[in-house]
């Protein structure tokens, strides 16, 4: 029988399983509580948290200058319809790689 719990102590039981690295089913269990309550709890833990968005990285970037041929280009058509192209010689596996990303 699941034991009873305050509605205080319900912040800190979400917040102390959002620590635990445990699945909801797990913490449950061994805390005796009840699992819809808990993931009841989770969410509105959740849904009143500010938004957590992580912070944008910028990579640095250089633009190739010299004007490729047409003729030693290679362009891929995805399934999805999305284009890609290549400068002759780019390595094969890369290339399936990303296309078939593309494709999922």
């Amino acid at each position: 029988m699941a034991k009873q719990v305050e509605k205080p102590e319900w912040a800190r039981m979400a917040e102390a399983f959002e620590a635990s690295g445990q699945t909801q089913r797990e913490f449950a269990l061994a805390r005796g509580v009840r699992l819809s309550t808990l993931q009841s709890w989770v969410y509105r833990a959740r849904r009143a948290a500010p938004s957590r968005s992580e912070a944008v990285r910028l990579l640095p970037v250089q633009v190739a200058t010299t004007p490729v041929a047409p003729e030693s280009v290679l362009e891929v058509v995805a399934a999805s319809g999305a284009r890609v192209r290549f400068t002759v010689g780019t390595d094969v596996a890369y290339v399936a790689r990303l296309v078939a990303a593309l494709g999922r």
